[in-house]
């Protein structure tokens, strides 16, 4: 029986990497669209650093809350997934002859952040080990769970599926009559993501790349 201490614990882990990865996944799609001269970030107060403005009621705090519960209680060890917020931008603020790439830009900003970030976390790693002895674990049990929330991020917005950043980029990459075609199947996209997690296929999808990905910045961070 989970105890409110392992509550706790889990949300001093995760906690950290959850606003971590999600913050500056958010931040780095409004940079890249301010960059393309899309003032709305801006605007809106999303380019920040600050964490809050990016909150989502639901998925920055309710469902890691539920998922930490559940996996303490159905696996015996916390995993914790979440989001933020999307970051508003105008896409008619783009220059014409620059809309393709600033919409492919824009879209791998996210993921790409939280592949850096991820590579932060690795190196990270092995500075833990100069610390205070009894900060060691805790500090590499927080680097962990970053660097696995961060690898979870940019695997799962990669993939093709609208709105997630990979639909976004796969869009910018086809023909435009091709990409008005997959823009219109947007709707289905979000209970398309919904079914294939409840059926257990999506952590099947998810899986290989993000097992390939934990073992390179593993063996980055010497400890493999």
């Amino acid at each position: 029986m989970i105890s409110v201490g392992d509550i706790l614990i889990g949300i001093l882990t995760w906690g950290p990497g959850i606003l971590f990865a999600i913050t500056l996944h958010e931040w780095a799609h409004g940079y890249v669209a301010t960059r393309f001269g899309d003032p709305t970030p801006g605007m809106m107060g999303r380019l920040t650093l600050n964490p809050i403005p990016h909150i989502d009621p639901v998925w920055t705090i309710m469902v890691p809350a539920v998922m930490l519960v559940t996996s303490l209680i159905a696996l015996g060890k916390p995993f914790v997934f979440g989001g933020a917020k999307p970051v508003p931008i105008n896409p008619r603020n783009f220059k014409p002859s620059h809309y393709r790439l600033a919409m492919f830009s824009v879209s791998v900003a996210g993921p790409l952040m939280n592949l850096f970030l991820a590579l932060i976390c690795a190196f990270s790693l092995q500075g833990a080990l100069l610390l205070p002895e009894f900060m060691v674990e805790p500090a590499i049990k927080v680097l962990l769970a970053a660097l696995q929330m961060n690898v979870l991020l940019a695997v799962f917005n990669m993939l093709p599926i609208l709105p997630l950043d990979g639909g976004r980029v796969l869009a910018a990459l086809l023909p435009p009559a091709l990409a008005y075609k997959m823009a219109a199947l947007e709707r289905y996209g979000l209970p398309i993501v919904v079914i294939l997690s409840f059926s257990g296929l999506l952590g099947k999808i998810l899986l290989p790349a993000m097992s390939y990905l934990m073992f390179f910045y593993m063996q980055l961070a010497g400890v493999m």
